[in-house]
């Protein structure tokens, strides 16, 4: 089977033994297509990842062979989320599921970016579900990204019509502000990029290239990844208020001790989400509540380095590789 592998600061396809099935309890799926996430991006820029790696983790599936006790079967065109939090630990109990040991070691496997992937039994149990029949195969990609949004909003804890602001739309920055307005908060958006304001704004949502200078947040989401984001955040989070932080930046700055404390400020940070904030996601964008129609440029699996560069270079919103038919 092929997969698409990090070697030498490259992506590059690679036929690889197919995974199987076996004896084991879980399913074999043929990924019928894989979106590109940000933290793929950061895995391959900051060399986290090492070579042989397979990325890769929104898939779209299609169920080839199963042992399962699940009502699943084969035939079955699913989504998956590729973490499973155990449940019991103190990171689970403190509502902290992505710090969860048993969170980090569970995977799909080899990666998302592979003609098949090898389900756990584990995976079926808490995190698949069957692909609603009103999605299409690129709209049922986002299930995961925007539950990770969904645990975001939650872990905000927000009062409904509180104002919240979103910096930065990229796809995420898109998903959280049609999630926080789902959640009955008043949103607003904004970016550097004019075609990314133009596109909040034609879901509905206000969005701007600069904040208005007197408008202040309760809560402030910060999907941007750039240093300057951070100054935004404080000059237009209100007094009490929360700043949401859902991306790493270049030079690893903090907020400032003072503006924290005098201004009574919580800065909390959401990685990824529960298989209850995934349930939530899907049911999301089943009821149209959260639109992603027109965010994905689709590549075909050949084109895959093209759409990471395309991704870092900000041509594109996101990626959706088409791995197969």
């Amino acid at each position: 089977m092929q997969t698409a592998i990090i070697e030498d600061n490259k992506i590059v396809l690679k036929q690889s033994p197919k995974v199987e099935l076996g004896e084991n309890k879980g399913a074999l799926v043929k990924v019928l297509g894989c979106g590109l996430c940000g933290s793929d991006i950061v895995k391959f820029v900051h060399k986290i990842s090492k070579n042989g790696t397979v990325l890769g983790h929104e898939i779209v599936a299609q169920i080839e062979q199963i042992n399962s006790d699940t009502p699943f079967k084969t035939g079955d065109v699913i989504v998956t989320s590729h973490h499973i939090p155990c449940g019991e630990c103190d990171y689970c109990k403190h509502g902290n599921v992505s710090m969860c040991e048993h969170f980090k070691a569970t995977n799909i496997i080899p990666g998302g970016f592979s003609e098949y992937v090898y389900l756990s039994e584990e995976h079926l149990k808490n995190v698949a579900h069957l692909k609603p029949d009103n999605l299409s195969e690129i709209e049922a990609s986002f299930y995961e990204p925007l539950g990770c949004c969904v645990r975001a909003v939650k872990r905000a804890n927000l009062l409904k019509d509180d104002k919240a602001l979103v910096i930065g739309l990229g796809s995420i920055g898109i998903l959280m502000a049609q999630t926080l307005k789902a959640f009955g908060m008043e949103v607003i958006g904004c970016d550097l990029i004019t075609e990314r304001v133009e596109f909040l704004k034609s879901l509905g949502i206000s969005a701007y290239t600069k904040i208005p200078e007197q408008f202040k947040a309760d809560g402030v989401f910060m999907t941007s990844g750039a240093d300057k984001a951070i100054e935004t955040a404080l000059k237009h989070v209100k007094n009490g208020g929360k700043i949401l932080v859902f991306s790493s930046t270049p030079n690893n700055y903090g907020y400032a001790n003072n503006e924290i404390y005098y201004k009574e400020l919580t800065v909390l940070g959401s990685y990824s989400p529960s298989p209850v904030d995934l349930k939530d996601s899907l049911e999301l964008l089943k009821s149209g509540k959260v639109s992603v129609k027109g965010i994905s440029t689709v590549y075909s699996f050949e084109e895959i380095e093209k759409a990471f560069k395309d991704t870092m270079s900000n041509e594109i919103l996101k990626a959706y590789i088409k791995i197969n038919n």
